[in-house]
């Protein structure tokens, strides 16, 4: 989702299915592009096949047609560590990068699932999550520039942290792209003020896992990993859509105040919460009652104009239940679809004012 911002610059990958012979394998990935969508967008195109054709990760068989290959845990490490680098480099040989016309950068996060282990490489600020047993088991950690180990490697390459930002300017530490923060002579890429590293991190799959959430920023500047993991699981026993839910996070974060472009992928485990024919009851339920209870607001001396911020101030003050995670925020558009119902002529004026 764009948002407030004038150029939407985000991008994402969900293959099913890797080739030579990965048919049990998935790719997932989130590319939050910055200064331009350039970059996003050839990360989108381009990450995988680097991972997956490097030597280090397929070993030194050569790939042709029927050709099948079985990495070990430490090739597809490496493979992904030498994919990202490898992408940044040719990123980095584009005109467009040579002669200065484009500045974009993007950072990555991305996500491996073979039938054994989940892989996740993260560069940047965007993150993903597993939830695994009712709880969110893990993370990836974002790369900022106020991190020690980040801040310490911008000023060993002659940069400064200011105001939280690489020279005072570039909010994320690492990131494919950038290159006019990649040109400290005598240090290697992953030396520079802004590197294009993944941190990789290897997670065993276990029976209990539920569902992994990829994000960019925009999303988790709103919500915490709990609150998303909680508003996930419990939307995933009312509707069996992941789109869906997927559109019921950026409204809510939306409706949270996140201002940048907006990008999320979940992905579902075979542990994942089941529809569920009470927790849509419960769901019905609670929008019935919402609707009662604005009826009552409105129809009291004074307010039968209230202003939508007061009417949620008075339904969260006086009902609970609402969905875990989202909390009333993630029923805004029901409730601007109710007052539009009951009150057409004032809702119409609100939404010109």
């Amino acid at each position: 989702m764009q948002g407030w911002r004038v150029e939407m610059e985000d991008a994402h990958t969900a293959i099913l299915g890797l080739p030579y012979g990965l048919k049990q394998w998935s790719f997932f990935a989130v590319f939050d592009g910055h200064a331009g969508a350039k970059v996003s967008a050839t990360c989108a195109e381009q990450l995988l096949q680097e991972i997956v054709s490097n030597d280090d990760f397929k070993g030194k068989l050569e790939l042709k047609e029927g050709t099948e290959i079985q990495p070990s845990l430490e090739d597809v490490n490496k493979g992904i560590k030498t994919g990202f680098l490898q992408l940044d480099e040719k990123i980095r040989g584009m005109p467009e990068m040579v002669s200065g016309e484009d500045k974009s950068g993007s950072t990555a996060v991305c996500v491996i699932v073979s039938p054994q282990h989940v892989f996740f490489a993260n560069c940047g600020d965007s993150r993903a999550v597993l939830s695994r047993g009712g709880k969110c088991h893990f993370t990836t950690c974002d790369h900022k520039p106020i991190n020690p180990a980040e801040k310490e490697r911008i000023q060993r390459a002659g940069g400064s942290v200011m105001i939280q930002r690489v020279n005072g300017s570039l909010a994320v530490s690492r990131a494919l792209g950038d290159f006019e923060y990649k040109n400290v002579q005598g240090m290697g890429p992953c030396e520079q003020l802004v590197s294009p590293e993944p941190e990789i991190s290897v997670e065993p799959r276990s029976d209990k896992d539920e569902f992994l959430v990829l994000a960019c920023d925009g999303i988790w500047d709103v919500m915490s990993n709990d609150e998303l993991c909680d508003f996930v699981r419990s939307r995933m026993r009312v509707t069996d859509s992941l789109e869906m839910i997927c559109n019921m996070v950026v409204d809510t974060c939306l409706h949270k105040g996140s201002r940048d472009n907006m990008s999320i992928v979940i992905v579902a485990f075979e542990g994942a919460p089941r529809l569920s024919e009470e927790a849509v009851k419960q769901d019905q339920d609670l929008d019935a009652k919402i609707e009662a209870k604005i009826k009552e607001i409105i129809a009291q001396p004074d307010m039968a104009e209230a202003d939508l911020p007061y009417i949620m101030h008075m339904l969260n003050e006086e009902m609970d239940g609402f969905p875990p995670g989202g909390g009333i925020t993630s029923k805004r558009s029901t409730i601007e679809s109710i007052l539009k119902r009951l009150r057409p002529s004032t809702t119409e004026d609100e939404d010109r004012g």
